[in-house]
């Protein structure tokens, strides 16, 4: 076989099937390209060891700042969009280097220790079983609609001490806006996700003056007042921190509690061993987060040229870390990469969180809502069975619309 006669490998996540089950291309790619050029201005890493040493180097950014924008095909789109303009910087913790990254994840931090997050627990088991007892009284239901979305929601209101809001408005702005994470974006997304960034913003923007009139013992009241070293969050750091809460975080734990389901009950050993043993619930979430990967891609910005699987990448690229690929990787967990064993001993060392510096600052209380939800729904309702199950159509915070589940 010569050179010519070998096809090119492109990472293509428009093609048929791929959100359903992205996991065969992500295979393909890791095993005939693993540090990949993408056709969309983007370096992709597919090994579970190149991904783990990218999240976890500190030269390398975070900030779309410090990115090389010229002549990009996305830069073009925002600019079109936003009438010439690229959109304004977040000040989130999920996009700032340090030192404004230290800074601002040492006033949030406080709020999301393990031993404070433990402390949910009775709360959260509280609105699963009121959740569940709906459902079963009417005899099934939509898992995603009656319990795996108003449950982070309703979890991190309380948190927050937020008032009561429209939730369906704050879950329609939230899919427009993580859609724009994706890596392939279309015009009209775009728009809706402007649109939907500037709605939630001024909804945000009113909370917090509410907040600053009526506090509380609840976390936003502790963002407003905290002060470390004589330094507090600036309006704009605060609204944005908030953002990210109510969105990345609320976004990811419906994936991981719609999706996990969905992949227990169509894996029946391992539902029944989990209905046999509840006390596998913790471990079986680890598994979930490294089998199903709520988010498939992290991003970093080189600061400055590296070398990767011996291929050079020039300052200002974007590398993509794909967590789902390396998640799946069988040099490091093995032949069984690919199948789903709750009782799997290295599953705590998914990549579902990320790495590093940014390791997610809610991951303990994504795991304890995901492990209550889960453990007790398969705990109470052995029969349980999928009617219908519909993708949310995303290519980065893949996840189920719709579960419909008989019990």
């Amino acid at each position: 076989m010569t050179e010519a006669d070998v096809q090119p490998v492109f990472f293509n996540p428009l093609e048929p099937g791929y959100v359903e089950d992205p996991f065969p291309h992500l295979a393909e790619m890791r095993a005939a390209d693993p540090v990949h050029h993408s056709l969309i201005e983007r370096w992709i890493l597919f090994r579970y060891d190149d991904v783990f040493q990218l999240l976890r180097d500190p030269t390398l950014s975070v900030s779309d700042e410090n990115a090389d924008w010229e002549g990009s095909e996305r830069a073009a789109l925002f600019a079109k969009v936003l009438d010439g303009e690229m959109p304004e910087p977040s000040t989130s913790i999920l996009n700032v280097d340090p030192p404004d990254h230290t800074r601002l994840r040492k006033l949030v931090s406080k709020a999301f220790t393990p031993r404070t997050i433990e402390q949910l627990r009775p709360s959260i088991q509280a609105m699963v079983d009121e959740a569940l007892d709906r459902m079963e009284a009417d005899g099934g239901g939509d898992l995603v609609a009656d319990l795996a979305f108003p449950l982070p929601f309703d979890v991190i209101t309380e948190m927050l001490g937020m008032p009561e809001s429209d939730s369906d408005k704050v879950r329609d702005w939230s899919e427009a806006l993580v859609k724009t994470l994706d890596p392939i974006i279309t015009e009209e997304e775009l728009e809706a996700g402007v649109l939907a960034d500037a709605k939630m913003l001024e909804h945000l923007n009113g909370v917090i003056e509410w907040k600053r009139e009526n506090p509380g013992d609840d976390l936003l009241t502790a963002m407003i007042e905290a002060e470390e070293d004589g330094d507090r969050m600036s309006p704009r750091e605060l609204r944005d921190q908030v953002q990210l809460l109510f969105v990345a975080g609320h976004e990811t734990t419906v994936n991981l509690i719609g999706t996990g389901v969905y992949e227990l009950l169509r894996h029946p050993d391992q539902y029944a061993l989990l209905h046999a043993d509840p006390s596998l619930a913790s471990g079986a979430v680890d598994e979930l987060l490294r089998y199903v990967a709520p988010v498939q891609f992290s991003r970093r910005i080189a600061t400055t040229d590296i070398t990767f699987g011996g291929k050079d990448i020039a300052a200002g690229s974007f590398v993509m870390a794909c967590l789902a690929s390396a998640n799946r990787d069988p040099e490091k967990f093995g032949p069984s990469a690919d199948q789903l064993d709750i009782t799997r001993p290295d599953a705590g060392q998914l990549l579902s969180f990320g790495s590093g510096a940014h390791y997610c600052l809610g991951a303990s209380l994504a795991k304890l809502e995901a492990e209550l939800a889960i453990g007790t729904l398969v705990a109470r309702f052995p029969e349980a069975r999928v009617v219908d199950a519909r993708w949310n159509g995303r290519i980065n915070l893949r996840g189920l619309d719709r579960l419909q589940l008989e019990l």
